[in-house]
């Protein structure tokens, strides 16, 4: 994929529809070969961005799948068209993750639509860039934390009953490569995600003895519409560009980590990450 300079822009909006150029989702290329046929995977996050194209790539394996997501609904409602494309089944359902009422509905809603859980993709996240740890107010961080942590807790908590019933079950949370890099205007997002890879190592040992595998992607600059919705024209213009391979990833480079874990090629693998981010390297 070539290098890429991205217009200047802003995109208060915070739709995919709005973004110049807009990510790529998919790959045309990408033949399904079945491994995730019949299964059911549940996906936060998955009206834009990595939630989107992780949803196609499930859908194209043969998996249906709930689109949970906040209240972009023009691009749920894209999402949803595109993993009936792939002649899968498809939901949705609009709500807050940070709410732990919310996400037992977004479960049973879940169950009661297709029977059943087998992935549970805890995508949904959010960022506000602040330039100070003086200038983070109370609000910005419980909500930063109740978003990208809080919501693994309540939706795995929740799906938990219904993934024990289904052999091969499998978690994957979304965390970052600002989990081990740091990034000083990002504190309160790029500590969830430090906890986000804590939540995974230490969720893996727990549900081992069930035969439910847990596993995270850590994903570097990838172009998702939190980008040009939180950082200023300038820095959107630059994104990517630090990187070994000097460019912004597209999501549905990253959407094939997504299906390795969840099927079971990765029948081995427990307590993992895995690290789409052009070449950061990365400790621990």
């Amino acid at each position: 994929m070539d290098q890429q300079q991205f217009p200047p822009q802003q995109n208060e909006s915070g739709s995919e529809e709005d973004m110049t150029p807009r990510p790529q989702f998919e790959d045309a290329r990408h033949r399904g070969s079945g491994k995730l046929q019949g299964k059911v995977a549940l996906v936060t996050g998955a009206d834009s961005g990595i939630g989107r194209a992780v949803a196609v790539a499930f859908a194209r394996e043969g998996a249906d799948v709930m689109i949970g997501y906040l209240d972009q609904h023009g691009d749920a409602a894209k999402t949803k068209a595109e993993v009936e494309g792939e002649c899968r089944r498809a939901a949705t359902m609009a709500g807050d993750v940070g709410d732990s009422a919310f996400c037992r509905e977004l479960v049973s809603a879940t169950v009661r639509e297709f029977g059943g859980v087998d992935v549970l993709v805890n995508n949904a996240g959010e960022q506000h860039p602040c330039q100070s740890l003086m200038d983070l107010t109370d609000e910005q961080l419980d909500r930063t934390f109740r978003t990208n942590i809080f919501s693994m807790f309540y939706l795995t908590r929740a799906a938990l009953p219904e993934m024990e019933k289904r052999e091969g079950a499998a978690v994957i949370n979304t965390a970052s490569v600002t989990a081990y890099k740091g990034n000083p205007t990002l504190l309160d997002y790029s500590s969830t995600k430090g906890a986000i890879v804590s939540f995974t190592r230490s969720l893996s040992l727990g549900l081992a003895s069930k035969g439910i595998r847990v596993n995270a992607v850590a994903p570097g600059p990838i172009w998702t519409p939190l980008i040009p919705s939180t950082f200023p024209e300038d820095k959107v213009q630059e994104f990517g560009k630090e990187v070994p391979l000097g460019r912004a990833g597209q999501p549905e480079e990253v959407a094939s980590c997504y299906v390795f874990l969840a099927s079971n090629d990765a029948s081995y693998m427990t307590g993992q990450v895995l690290h789409p981010n052009g070449g950061s390297v990365v400790n621990g």
